[in-house]
């Protein structure tokens, strides 16, 4: 039984429905990791934001929204004396005063290294992390303490409708903040930054509480106010300590587990590697540094060993996005080694696994059009078993809302094969057209490309 069209548009709102459309772009489903589970934390910014000029410009405006949206709070709690109120001002200064120190350490993260500093300055960003949680947590104990003490020793409020006023002031601009990060995430193809666009909308009505307890206070329930109080600042301790536990992960050197396997995983469209000895990876601010042992063939030359760690360095930037150096070394192939082999026909990440080929017929030509790997990474390859000489192949893939990602397949040498100079981008399910041009004749033949059952993606 279908659901109707008002419940589904409902849970798209708050972010239930299908979101992933928007994750278009290369590996862009590679790079979901970073807001799988993505809850609201503070002092960590994903490096989809943190790395680009939209993502930054989104920061500022979220604080400058929200920090006015607090001031006006602000005014009303001095003026009513509303724990409910206050516990919410935090709240929105909490999501808006995150945005001053992580400014300041992206801008001394960009200074050079030097000769004290030889990793750069992307620690100054740890150490903001630090420095909001701390905040955070000391204003979650004040409104805490607030919150108790009207329990224990309860007072009059006034202003009541200013309260609710200001309960929703804090609703609109929480969503105008949602709005702003998701469509903005939507453009730069952030999940984070969309997933903290409805976090943003969640906290809307977090803020609509307080006109609830203003409500109950009206109808003479005078508790209801601290009760909605001690709620609130409830959901502020937990974001202190979801905040913590991924400020304090990265401070200590800890990465996601998914971010090593997807280091492994690109070692699967190297044909030259034959292990992965060693990983490891850490976080400098938002940029990753990684420094792996591969075995390659021990007949290879030293130029051969070297055309091939820099074939994985390329491939590495394009599976994990935020990556700033990566540092191989190149070891002789061991065959009594206990590491497994790279496995070049079933990557070694379990969750990439290349779509089924989809067979195509025209008049124009006939064929395979499929995801393959390459020494230069995956491709997109078109095989004809018929075509018309002086075939020109071209593969469109539809991601709307987003712009159309367009490859041109060249012919390779014996004319029934086609190749993408580019790699496709992720996730590798989508509808596309595979566009056959001859002269001045053309066809478009639609396809659609899926996962496999056993794909599980980040």
């Amino acid at each position: 039984m279908n659901k109707p069209s008002g419940f589904r548009a409902s849970l798209s709102w708050f972010g239930f429905g299908d979101i992933s459309g928007h994750s278009t772009g290369t590996h862009a489903g590679h790079d979901d990791h970073g807001a799988k589970g993505h809850g609201h934390t503070h002092g960590v910014i994903d490096a989809t934001i943190a790395t680009t000029t939209k993502g930054i410009w989104a920061i500022k405006w979220s604080f400058i929204i929200l920090a006015i949206t607090a001031a006006i709070q602000f005014a009303v709690v001095v003026l009513s004396g509303s724990v409910a109120l206050l516990a919410d001002m935090i709240h929105n200064v909490g999501d808006s005063v995150t945005a001053i120190p992580l400014w300041i350490a992206f801008r001394l993260a960009r200074r050079k290294p030097s000769a004290r500093f030889t990793y750069g300055y992307g620690r100054v960003e740890d150490m903001a992390g630090m420095a909001i949680v701390f905040i955070i947590l000391i204003s979650a104990i004040i409104a805490a303490y607030e919150a108790i003490n009207r329990l224990i020793h309860p007072q009059p409020i006034t202003a009541l409708g200013w309260v609710a006023l200001a309960g929703v002031v804090g609703f609109l601009g929480n969503e105008i903040v949602a709005v702003f990060r998701i469509r903005v995430g939507r453009e730069i193809d952030s999940a984070a930054l969309i997933a903290d666009g409805y976090h943003a909308r969640t906290d809307g009505l977090t803020s609509l509480a307080v006109v609830i307890g203003a409500l109950g206070v009206h109808l003479g329930f005078p508790l209801a106010d601290p009760i909605i109080g001690l709620i609130i600042t409830l959901m502020i301790f937990g974001i202190v300590w979801q905040s913590a536990k991924a400020v304090f992960t990265r401070a200590l050197d800890g990465v996601e587990p998914e971010v090593t396997d997807e280091i492994r995983h690109a070692a699967g469209h190297i044909p030259g590697i034959k292990q992965v000895l060693d990983v490891r990876a850490r976080w400098m601010g938002h940029r990753l540094n990684t420094e792996l042992d591969v075995s390659v063939d021990a007949t290879m030359s030293l130029a051969e060993a070297d055309a091939i760690a820099g074939q994985f360095e390329h491939e590495l930037s394009e599976h994990v996005p935020a990556l700033s150096s990566a540092r191989i070394r190149v070891r002789p192939y061991d065959p009594t080694s206990s590491e497994p082999m790279v496995d070049h026909n079933v990557p070694s990440h379990a969750g990439h696994h290349a779509p089924n080929p989809i067979s195509l017929r025209g008049e124009l030509a006939e064929g395979v059009v499929e995801i393959i790997d390459t020494p230069q990474g995956e491709r997109m390859r078109f095989t004809s078993s018929r075509q018309a000489p002086g075939l020109r192949v071209v593969v469109t893939i539809q991601r709307a809302p987003s712009p159309d990602e367009v490859l041109d397949l060249a012919a390779l040498q014996g004319g029934t094969q086609f190749l993408s100079s580019s790699v496709p981008g992720e996730p590798h399910e989508f509808d596309a057209i595979l566009q056959l041009c001859l002269g001045v004749r053309s066809e478009d033949l639609r396809f659609h490309m899926s996962e496999p059952e056993d794909h599980h993606g980040h």
